[in-house]
């Protein structure tokens, strides 16, 4: 058996389960694939593939070009990228794995306070022999603003509760009755955008959601507001959230996540001077690696005796 554990961007992967006790060959790629034809070139000869997350995309096109795979783990509970129903039709399992939601909620809080203390710009300056350079802002009293109350969303909650925070929300199907047990106003679309210091977006990617914040939400966006995205970044209009902190229309973003990941060098995302940046890291935790490869290994080893598990349908 060949099996192929992909998009290790840090080259940890082995170090995190037993992957000898497989008795496969096993090969770990450190460097995202060009696009799908490299997939299909790289990917043909192997009998499994161990996706991390979405970073690599599997859709129909792809699984039809890869007549040796029969076993596809994803890491994590769902997979948009990856098309289940032509794995499938092609005799392709896919497992899953399991997940903890803490780190995205934790790393939520950390682009914000980041943000809010402009704490990468002041540690640049230290580095560089400097000493008190910008002045930041308080999030005690100010208005936590969720699109999304789930989960990870109910979580930042929590947190900006602690620090002194109103926190209010809003998404397609949340109701007064859903928010209230977690010490949340439902409010309508525009009063979130219109009432938030801190805009935080807590979805999941679908048809509905994606460019859901677009032009028109960012210009109803107070001037001194923040927006962070640790969830997806296509539900951000990114040429939109572009123009609008190009011409000061809010005062900072901190992302995690983008339209093209890894995030391409000369984006102008990275030339702009009120944006808190970090590299979809929010899930990327010993803890989360850990349960994504200790459960990848024991889904392979579940699929070569016969009786696959955690199978997605």
């Amino acid at each position: 058996m060949k099996i192929a554990v992909l998009d290790d961007y840090q080259n940890v992967a082995l170090d995190y389960a037993d992957w000898d006790s497989l008795g496969a060959e096993v090969e770990v790629f450190t460097k995202p694939f060009e696009d799908p034809a490299d997939v299909v070139a790289r990917l043909r000869d192997f009998d499994v593939v161990v996706a991390m997350r979405e970073r690599t995309r599997f859709p129909a096109e792809v699984l039809d070009r890869l007549p040796s795979l029969k076993l596809l783990v994803s890491t994590g509970h769902r997979n948009a990228a990856i098309d289940v129903a032509a794995a499938r039709r092609n005799g392709v399992v896919v497992s899953s794995t399991g997940y903890i939601a803490a780190p995205a909620a934790e790393h939520t809080w950390a682009l914000i306070l980041a943000a809010a203390r402009n704490v990468p710009v002041e540690s640049k300056n230290m580095r560089e022999g400097g000493w008190q350079t910008t002045v930041g802002t308080i999030l005690s009293g100010k208005t936590l603003g969720l699109l999304g109350l789930g989960r990870l969303g109910a979580g930042a909650a929590r947190i900006g509760q602690a620090f002194g925070m109103e926190t209010i929300a809003w998404s397609q199907n949340l109701t007064r009755e859903k928010a209230e047990p977690h010490g949340v106003a439902a409010v309508s679309k525009d009063e979130l955008f219109a009432r938030a210091d801190v805009l935080s977006v807590h979805l999941v990617l679908s048809d509905r959601s994606r460019g859901l914040v677009g032009a028109p939400e960012l210009a109803a966006m107070k001037p001194t507001a923040m927006l962070v995205n640790t969830s997806r970044g296509p539900i951000v209009d990114e040429a939109a959230l572009v123009d609008s902190l190009r011409r000061k229309e809010i005062a900072v973003a901190a992302l995690d996540v983008y339209d093209v990941e890894p995030l391409p060098a000369e984006h102008p995302l990275r030339t702009l001077d009120n944006v808190v940046l970090t590299p979809h890291i929010g899930y990327v935790t010993r803890e989360t690696y850990e349960i994504f490869y200790r459960d990848a290994v024991e889904d392979i080893a579940a699929f070569q005796a016969g009786s696959p598990i955690r199978v997605m349908e």
